[in-house]
């Protein structure tokens, strides 16, 4: 008897209008299942439908209550692979405990590492995951990793502006590599921060390298957090005669004081991705979200349908 292949899609709490999204795109409804969280903090789930033999695809944000999503995603893992689905892909939207990748000081752990050992015990099959924080993170795992990124989306919505004179700046010498690929997405000029971390979330920029003045910038990074950062670098270009300010980032989690520290900046616009869920309020000031709707389910289908997935890793891809 010739067996046909089922995906089911699903959601947990932490982004389920992106996953909506993904759904709608596919042509298929997010698939039934039940998320609760006891009254000691305990998470249950429960799928409310078979899954045996299906490709099951699981989209979280491992971001907000970072643990309460990390542990949903891990449940429903466990209980996706104990009624006996075929596979079991994690569409991991934003990656958490990404930044503590390596040991920079005595006796730290590697969460990032700790993390991929969590989620491969938890039955997971594959991961898609766009800019990790670290592209290194991919080799933490025995598993496959589909790493895509959001800098062809990034480079349309800034092409579709027609800004003149722009030259793309890295806010350290980490994120030069990225942020080079998306200057020359935009036939632009590269110029690259050098910044000190002496505490968590504080960061100084102390030199920057290349020609900004009277430039339009657009500062590239991965995460905007806190937007200490980001603030950081605006001073530094300010202090060089840099022209208008752009400031673009896949994962906007703003936490504390960013959306504050945002708008009481000298900047054009903050774009971010909906990678991680931005409050609607949020959105009629200086911040604006693309989609990674459309990027997401090529991944998705092309996984399903077991074909190549390299297209969407290529700069040069544009939706």
């Amino acid at each position: 008897m010739e067996m046909t292949k089922t995906m089911k899609l699903y959601s947990g709490r932490s982004n389920k209008a992106l996953a909506e999204k993904i759904a709608a795109l596919i042509g298929i409804e997010l698939g039934n299942i039940k998320i609760t969280t006891f009254a000691n903090g305990e998470i249950y789930g429960r799928y409310l439908e078979s899954v045996r033999g299906c490709d099951v695809f699981l989209v979280q944000s491992v971001s907000g209550k970072v643990n309460d999503a990390l542990m949903e995603l891990l449940i429903m893992a466990d209980a996706a692979k104990r009624a006996s689905a075929r596979t079991v892909t994690a569409v991991i939207t934003h990656y958490g405990y990404s930044r503590q990748d390596k040991k920079t000081a005595a006796r730290e752990p590697i969460t990032a590492k700790l993390v991929a050992n969590l989620l491969t015990v938890a039955g997971i099959d594959r991961i898609i995951a766009i800019d990790l924080h670290q592209g290194q993170i991919q080799g933490f795992f025995d598993i496959p990793v589909n790493h895509l990124t959001a800098l062809p989306i990034f480079a349309d919505y800034f092409m579709g502006k027609d800004l003149k004179n722009v030259c793309v700046v890295s806010p350290d010498v980490g994120r030069a590599k990225a942020a080079k690929k998306l200057a020359d997405m935009l036939d632009a000029d590269l110029a690259i921060m050098h910044k000190a971390r002496p505490a968590h979330n504080v960061a100084e920029v102390n030199n920057v390298i290349g020609d900004v003045a009277d430039r339009t910038c657009i500062i590239n990074d991965d995460i905007i957090d806190t937007a200490g950062s980001v603030v950081s670098s605006v001073e530094a270009l300010r202090n060089r005669g840099a022209g208008k300010i752009y400031i673009c980032a896949t994962h906007g989690l703003f936490s504390g004081p960013a959306f504050e520290r945002l708008e009481k900046l000298e900047i054009e616009e903050v774009v971010v991705c909906d990678t991680v869920p931005v409050p609607e309020q949020f959105q009629t000031g200086k911040i604006r979200v693309v989609t990674v709707a459309s990027l997401l389910t090529r991944a998705v289908v092309n996984v399903f349908n077991e074909t190549s997935v390299s297209e969407l890793f290529d700069p040069e891809f544009q939706l």
